[in-house]
């Protein structure tokens, strides 16, 4: 299972990917074993599995349906957090080496969409970043001159196409992109199995363990892969239990999908000033219409289930910009994880030769995971890559202790909820489709009363570093605020880097 089988469906889900994928049924052999048939996974298979290597890709759901299914594609060479941040937290050189890296992202998914004939979508368009308040006026100053320091082109202007906006100070980047995301991956999976690879679904990775010889990936149901290198990308990695998570967080963001007429708003990215950031695109539609996807409103996973009002803030506030907006077609939630300075993790699993991860995406996955498949060829190849430094998963932020003491205050004051009461007095209150925290003695239990009255009772506590988990009703799964795990409400894990399931709960 993967985060497919929560409750929301995207724009792109039912757009399919690989289908008729069996699961892992014997031992197998290979160069590589990428574990994660996302973004990120299958950029680094395609670029291993058309230089030749013999590689496997693993997914513990269907293929190409876990956390990229959720994303709205834009594709930026712009940094989400601002480059003014990023050289204050990393400095000149790393903050040009990041943007010159996500351009040659979005470089790679335009020569590979054009050379393998991927019907995606793809198209270059203009970016828009723009005032959200009065405020915010001289900090987009800086971040025009940042911007400029970091190599990245960059134009002033005023207004952007959004009602009351006439006179709205804003920045232009051009060459950036948009893409469908499931149709490129689609195309990826196709060259990939033309180059040999293998894919398994319904394949959930326990143990990868690493020694002289090579790796050893195993699974749930016990089948073994050895290979001599591994790519983990599984949103949160699962090899690691302290050195990248403390160094990220996760956070849930929104996404809304509506009818628009075309030409009622110019092709191209927009985002605002906000924190949380409100962002926006097109995907191309029929017969005259449109489709707009709008996406905001984030917290940290697990400390909000408020999912409505949410959402009603994202149409709100995109009605006030955009009155020609039509009805709404689709609303789901996904889930980025926030690195404390600014870049993502792609490279050698900290104290690790043959284990490889690509995780702290942002709100730029799509870019990230494109990057990783050339960063990680590369480092499997030849042994370098020109951006390995700068996107090293060891590295020590000491310019981010401010954000690595803040974004990890949420563990402490989670462990305190052992011993607080439940949030209602017994799971027989709840009603179907309901779900709480009860407490049951000493223990805290994950209640859930499905539609048909069926009572699912689970600890509470994550498989994987022990936090508690929280209620999700939009989605109706269980969020881990610690670390980003999710879990289905059988017990079942979703997304990393938990992988085993919620103890069941006998009362």
């Amino acid at each position: 299972m993967n985060v497919s089988f929560e409750k929301s469906r995207s724009f792109w889900t039912d757009e399919p990917v690989l289908e008729g994928v069996s699961s892992l049924l014997n031992d197998e052999r290979a160069d590589v074993v990428v574990v994660g048939a996302g973004i990120a996974g299958m950029s680094a298979a395609y670029e291993l599995a058309s230089s030749g290597k013999k590689v496997i890709i693993l997914d513990r759901g269907p293929i190409g349906k876990g956390m990229t299914a959720r994303t709205t594609a834009h594709l930026a060479s712009a940094s989400d957090d601002g480059f003014d941040e990023l050289i204050r937290l990393r400095g000149i050189d790393n903050a040009s080496a990041w943007r010159e890296s996500q351009q040659a992202a979005i470089d790679r998914i335009e020569t590979l969409q054009q050379k393998l004939k991927i019907d995606c979508d793809f198209q270059r368009v203009d970016g828009y970043l723009f005032a959200a308040r009065t405020e915010d006026v001289e900090w987009l100053e800086r971040e025009f001159e940042a911007a400029q320091k970091a190599g990245l082109p960059v134009f002033k202007q005023t207004g952007v196409p959004l009602a009351g906006s006439d006179a709205t100070p804003a920045l232009r980047y051009p060459d950036q992109a948009r893409v469908h995301p499931l149709k490129y991956l689609h195309g990826l999976a196709r060259a990939i199995v033309d180059a040999g690879g293998r894919f398994y679904a319904d394949a959930t990775v326990v143990e990868v363990a690493e020694d002289d010889d090579g790796v050893r990936v195993v699974t749930a149901d016990g089948r073994t892969i050895h290979a001599d290198f591994v790519v983990v990308a599984t949103n949160a990695p699962i090899t690691d239990r302290f050195a990248i998570h403390t160094k990220q967080a996760p956070y849930r963001t929104y996404a809304m999908a509506f009818e628009l007429p075309s030409g009622a708003l110019p092709d191209a990215l927009y985002w605002d000033t906000l924190d949380p950031y409100h962002y926006v695109r097109l995907q191309p539609g029929e017969n005259n219409v449109d489709v707009l996807i709008v996406g905001g409103e984030d917290h940290r996973s697990g400390e909000a289930n408020d999912a409505p009002d949410r959402f009603a803030a994202l149409e709100d506030w995109m009605r006030a910009r955009l009155p020609s907006l039509g009805k709404e077609l689709r609303r789901w939630s996904g889930q980025v994880l926030e690195p404390i300075d600014g870049m993502a993790f792609i490279g050698r699993d900290p104290g690790s030769e043959r284990v490889f991860v690509a995780t702290g995406d942002s709100g730029q996955g799509m870019t990230h995971g494109a990057l990783a498949g050339l960063i990680i060829k590369d480092m499997i190849l030849t042994g370098a890559s020109r951006w390995a430094e700068a996107y090293d998963p060891a590295r020590s932020p000491l310019n981010a202790v401010g954000e690595y003491v803040s974004e990890n205050l949420t563990t402490p004051k989670n462990f305190a909820e052992y011993v607080t009461p439940g949030e209602i007095g017994s799971w027989d209150q709840l009603k179907p489709g309901e779900g709480a925290i009860v407490r049951s003695g000493l223990s805290k239990v994950a209640a859930f009363r499905d539609d048909d009255g069926t009572l699912f009772l689970r600890s509470a506590v994550c498989s994987h570093l022990g936090c508690i988990v929280h209620w999700n009703a939009f989605e109706r799964c269980w969020d881990c605020p610690c670390h980003g795990s999710q879990f289905a409400p059988c017990g079942e894990a979703l997304n990393g880097p938990a992988y085993g399931p919620l103890q069941e709960h006998k009362p």
